[in-house]
């Protein structure tokens, strides 16, 4: 003769397997950060003069901009600072980085899928080109 399993005790045993046979824990985090830099910011440069520092409104006009897989739910717009870094923590998962593409504005290697994984910290440096020639 077998025990008799109740219905109630099946429903349990799922649930308890579901919630802790779950992959990801809520709150695990990890943060993007990196370096942008942003050039050419005149359109000729002469010889033996040093290239001109983006000032700090050149960053202030550009951000991060974070999406979901797929790249079309964007989920954070990240301030750049003035001296071109920026940082973002996030929920773990996998993300599109790319840049505001204000005016003619392009960075190689953006959009650029990443996957998140807790507690670590992934650095994307970002080259914008201004497009000024």
């Amino acid at each position: 003769m077998t025990p008799r399993i109740s219905r109630l005790s099946i429903l349990l045993v799922v649930l308890v397997t579901t919630i802790y046979g779950c992959a990801r824990q809520p709150g695990e985090t990890a943060t993007i950060m990196g370096q942008v830099s942003i050039g050419p910011l005149v359109p000729v440069m002469r010889e033996g003069e040093p290239e001109p520092t983006a000032a700090p409104e050149v960053y202030a006009a550009r951000q991060i901009v974070i999406y979901r897989a797929g790249g079309r739910v964007e989920v954070a717009r990240v301030e750049i600072g003035p001296t071109g870094k920026y940082s973002v923590t996030l929920p773990v998962g996998t993300y599109v980085v790319d840049i505001n593409r204000a005016g003619i504005d392009s960075a190689d290697g953006l959009p650029r899928q990443i996957e998140l994984h807790a507690g670590e910290t992934i650095r994307v440096d970002v080259e914008i080109d201004t497009g000024i020639r």
